[in-house]
């Protein structure tokens, strides 16, 4: 009975070895998302390795500043007009949910060409979702395929180490739980 408790530990141990931890970044990390100080968003992206399901946060103010996402096309060109989604709360936290590009910029006139767009390029999370397949466009993704929710602007693994279990990964670790709990019982 101790050793069948043992491998079953084991076992769980293995499961969860294999979580993915998304990381959330603040965009411009302590400037935020301002022309003021002088930020390089290219070379801050390009210092980040992204991977699904990491989250990034534009903080600003909002009385003044707000987020667009674009195309790749609007985003050369700081085409405004036609924005994929628009952000405006200050504190926007976006989940990246799929690997690919993705293009921000700030609406009002002359900041985008005076730097204030980020392109992000996100890559795959470590466990291989069947999410984690390159877009078809060569572009940014349409909103659906995003959600909004509130974390922490820090550069830290998320703390619910459920929901970011690969669905896989959640039925092997609550069999292992229930195995455990037959087991002890």
């Amino acid at each position: 009975m101790a050793l069948a408790k043992k491998l079953l530990a084991l076992l769980l141990i293995t499961a969860l070895l294999g979580v993915s931890m998304a990381a959330v970044y603040k965009v411009g990390d302590s400037a935020g998302w301002t022309m003021m100080g002088n930020v390089d968003y290219g070379k801050w992206a390009s210092t980040k390795n992204f991977h699904s399901e990491d989250v990034i946060v534009f903080e600003y103010n909002n009385e003044y500043d707000n987020v667009k996402q674009v195309t790749h096309e609007d985003f050369q060109s700081c085409n405004v007009g036609s924005p994929i989604t628009v952000y405006s709360s200050g504190s926007d936290s976006i989940s990246l949910k799929r690997p690919g590009h993705y293009y921000f910029l700030y609406a009002y006139p002359g900041h985008c060409q005076a730097g204030q767009k980020v392109e992000v390029l996100v890559t795959p999370s470590s466990f291989g979702s069947s999410t984690d397949s390159p877009t078809s466009a060569p572009y940014a993704l349409p909103p659906s395929t995003m959600t909004m929710t509130m974390t922490s602007p820090n550069p830290i693994p998320a703390k619910n180490i459920i929901s970011s279990l690969h669905p896989i990964q959640l039925w092997y670790a609550l069999a292992v739980l229930i195995a455990l709990f037959v087991a002890a019982h």
